[in-house]
């Protein structure tokens, strides 16, 4: 079931998405040129996995999407809103459609798991009373975490951490929920709990799922289209069965896990040429 709104009038209307998509964005820091004119939309009610080696722009085009980055060119859309161009306080109101897991989780140390969740609801406003505590143990219901509501981030596994700054990140029902790197640092295990919260999150909230990772076993169980970017540009897009049967030289390369020409040959001539100098 989706979550109740903590505004009653809003359960009687129909939940429409927002498409999200971004157009010929470029994006660099200093000298290094990170997004190269990145266009992609992110259809709606479903869930885009973005893959691609280290550095190639994932996380930075994630946070384009919230305006946490603005881009050097390009156009960043939620809906019929061009969210790039807009004042620190306009952009407000978009982000609290979006929820956005961190890599880290990004929980306050100093605060309990109840507290950590209540905190953007008293940033939004809501007063925190029995029906916003109501709400943080639903979330935490949601995540399995039920009896951690009082416990402080130290206290939990790095998996239940990732949990806990889930509930933080749906608990004002947003309508996008982005995921950097969700499963780095977990086991498989725990990296398997995460994949099957994305699919449950994403049926029962009816949200639109972006996440961002190089974790091939997440991508292919929760995916609805992939994405595969390399040195800053969008080297394919598909749904999965066609993007893991690619014959792309960089896909595939990718999926197979092997090292470039290029890098090996720099692996491999280091030692001599270190010699000769």
């Amino acid at each position: 079931m989706p979550l109740p709104p903590l505004n009653p009038e809003a359960a009687a209307r129909p939940r429409e998405l927002s498409e999200v998509r971004v157009d010929g964005l470029h994006k660099s820091f200093g000298r290094q040129q990170v997004l190269r004119g990145v266009t992609l939309a992110f259809p709606p009610g479903k869930t885009t996995v973005i893959l691609g080696p280290s550095g190639c722009g994932k996380s930075v085009l994630l946070k384009h999407l919230v305006g946490l980055l603005r881009p050097d060119k390009g156009q960043v859309w939620f809906g019929p809103t061009r969210i790039d161009t807009l004042s620190e306080p306009a952009l407000v109101p978009v982000r609290r459609r979006f929820g956005f897991l961190f890599q880290q989780g990004a929980l306050f140390d100093s605060m309990s798991v109840r507290q950590n969740i209540l905190f953007p609801l008293r940033e939004a406003g809501h007063p925190v009373d029995a029906a916003a505590n109501a709400r943080v143990e639903q979330v935490l219901g949601m995540v399995g975490l039920s009896d951690a509501v009082d416990k402080f981030p130290a206290e939990l596994s790095g998996g239940m951490q990732k949990r806990a700054a889930l509930a933080r990140a749906i608990v004002l029902e947003p309508e996008v929920i982005l995921y950097d790197e969700p499963t780095t640092g977990l086991d498989p295990i725990r990296s398997d709990v995460i994949n099957e919260l994305i699919l449950k999150l994403s049926r029962a909230l009816r949200v639109t799922s972006i996440v961002v990772t190089h974790d091939l076993a997440s991508a292919r169980k929760v995916a609805d289209r992939m994405v595969m970017l390399d040195k800053g540009q969008v080297v394919l897009e598909d749904e999965p069965a066609r993007f893991l049967a690619s014959t792309d030289p960089t896909v595939e390369r990718f999926l197979k896990g092997e090292a470039s020409d290029d890098e090996l040959a720099a692996i491999k001539g280091g030692p001599e040429r270190a010699r000769v100098g």
